[in-house]
């Protein structure tokens, strides 16, 4: 009998590790040694988490039918492709990308994302788009210079570096201070939209997203004189070193190969400021 039970739960004891290896088999990005294929060295299916700001046209979104789309996400989802990753989408409000980033809901920040005055906070991919910060205004506005921004309301998208520029006493923080007020905004689109009717004066912006908006309405514009310049590029985690690689690895093919250059054809408004392949 003694015999009979111990064969008996050496029977269980089998079955249940072989349940055990029959789990999830796939692991993120970040955390799995991946190769050229779908697969890491553990033999588990790869998950590329990116990490995106939902409303930052045209570089990424979540447009009015609940999809994913822009720039940034079709090169992320190009990236995929290459190596055979699974794309997942990971959108979120631009002012919770650290938490976000760093809890590993995501394995990167790539959206649009400025290198300047941020260099030792993420480790960064190659830079892939030149970008310049820019005064929007309505054309009737009767503002035409950064110095007729004075006594105005100027609004502006939190966490951005658009915000940084104006808050650093090396950047425009001098120009800032004869505002009336800088009102910060969640999004741009509401910013844009209340520019449109008036609850704001003029709105510090990138040049891309001031491009795409205007393309909509012909009764905006720039002025002339720039707030700043910059790049973007994909910020990781400081210790992904392996995966920053493989990343700027397939974003070097995909310029090579004509892929980068077939996706910003869909953008015209920021084709001109992709730098990669060039």
């Amino acid at each position: 009998m003694k015999k009979a039970f111990v064969s008996l739960m050496a029977i269980v004891m089998a079955a249940l590790v072989l349940v055990g290896c029959g789990g999830n088999n796939s692991s993120s990005a970040s955390t799995s040694s991946a190769d050229s294929s779908s697969q890491g060295s553990t033999g588990q299916a790869v998950v590329f988490k990116h990490g995106f700001d939902l409303d930052y046209r045209p570089y990424s979104y979540v447009d009015d039918d609940g999809k994913n789309a822009g720039f940034d996400v079709e090169m992320a989802q190009a990236v995929c492709d290459y190596y055979g990753w699974t794309y997942q989408a990971v959108p979120f409000n631009w002012d919770a990308k650290d938490a976000e980033l760093a809890a590993g809901s995501c394995d990167c920040i790539w959206s649009g994302f400025t290198i300047n005055g941020r260099e030792d906070a993420y480790l960064w991919s190659k830079p892939y788009s030149d970008n310049t910060q820019m005064i929007m205004v309505k054309k009737d506005s009767g503002i035409k210079t950064l110095a007729d921004l004075s006594g105005k309301k100027v609004g502006v998208q939190t966490a951005t570096s658009a915000y940084d520029l104006l808050n650093d006493e090396e950047g425009q923080k001098a120009l800032k201070d004869t505002f009336a007020s800088l009102d910060v905004y969640d999004t741009y689109t509401t910013a844009i939209t209340d520019l449109k009717a008036g609850a704001v004066d003029a709105l510090a912006i990138d040049v891309t997203r001031a491009k795409e908006a205007i393309g909509d309405d012909d009764t905006l514009e720039c002025l002339t004189e720039q707030l700043g310049s910059e790049q973007y590029a994909i910020g990781f985690r400081k210790d992904d070193t392996e995966l920053c690689q493989m990343v700027d690895k397939a974003l070097d093919a995909l310029a090579k190969d004509g892929t980068v250059a077939k996706i910003a054809e869909k953008y015209p408004e920021i084709a001109e400021y992709i730098t990669l392949g060039k």
